[in-house]
């Protein structure tokens, strides 16, 4: 066999290196670019949800149509989001997985580290912010304007513990299982369920509920239910964690 066939018999041989995705960060990617796909994909993201949710507001006034229109356009954006990302930064777009990540992989093992937390974070919170003025912009709205959405009753805050406990489930049992490679379709396909199963609507995402309080539209929720949903969402990362090392204890002879 001459080296030209050799090198085609290579090429033709898939890679055996994973392809990461939420909860496997790519480590050789510099932090930069880590960070700015971050940013880049919760600003879509938000983009997505409110600029959706506008849409629907205008074209009927049947809140269940509303809220058809808005779950499926975020499981359609979402989930080409983290196909696109997911092989540069994982594809977090949430500082809840960001530091579930960091907790189960902070004795060494894989996952970002403190100081990446410390920067995917920021940018998670900022890109959510400009998405949410991107979207008011693109529908004519003022730039930043409050929302006066109220959802600080309490079973709004359990649905968000729910929400956000299944979403950290879903990611890292997928992790532990090595299954990462159908993240794009599952974590999607739970957020779009999770809008009709959970009383919340399911944000589970303390940079997204930020960015949300940005605009007074359908989608929105105000700052004074702000800290309740944030808190709330934590304590679902927890549980979510919980479960997962419940649900998913390595065997016997794998322990071994």
């Amino acid at each position: 066999m001459t080296a030209t066939h050799e090198s085609a018999a290579e090429s033709a041989i898939p890679s055996a290196e994973p392809q990461p995705a939420p909860g496997a960060t790519p480590p050789r990617r510099p932090l930069a670019a880590r960070a700015a796909a971050e940013l880049f994909g919760t600003a879509a993201l938000v983009a997505v949800v409110i600029g959706s949710g506008i849409q629907a507001t205008e074209l009927t006034k049947d809140v269940g149509v509303q809220l058809l229109a808005n779950s499926l356009a975020t499981v359609f954006g979402l989930g080409v989001l983290i196909l696109l990302l997911g092989p540069v930064s994982g594809a977090h777009f949430n500082p809840v997985v960001t530091l579930a990540e960091w907790w189960t992989g902070r004795r060494g093992g894989a996952g970002v580290t403190l100081r990446e937390a410390a920067v995917y974070v920021p940018a998670q919170i900022v890109g959510a912010i400009a998405g949410a003025i991107l979207a008011d912009a693109m529908f004519g709205k003022p730039l930043v304007e409050w929302s006066t959405h109220d959802r600080s009753a309490g079973h709004l805050l359990l649905g968000e513990v729910v929400a956000t406990a299944g979403l950290i489930l879903l990611i890292f049992g997928l992790a532990r299982t090595d299954q990462l490679r159908f993240a794009p379709v599952a974590v999607a396909s739970y957020i779009g369920a999770a809008y009709w199963f959970t009383s919340s609507t399911s944000f589970a995402n303390p940079a997204v509920t930020i960015g949300r309080t940005f605009s007074d539209t359908f989608a929105g929720i105000a700052p004074g239910s702000l800290v309740g949903f944030i808190g709330m969402q934590l304590i679902g990362g927890v549980v979510g964690l919980a479960l997962v090392a419940l649900i998913f204890l390595p065997g016997r002879e794998a322990a071994e």
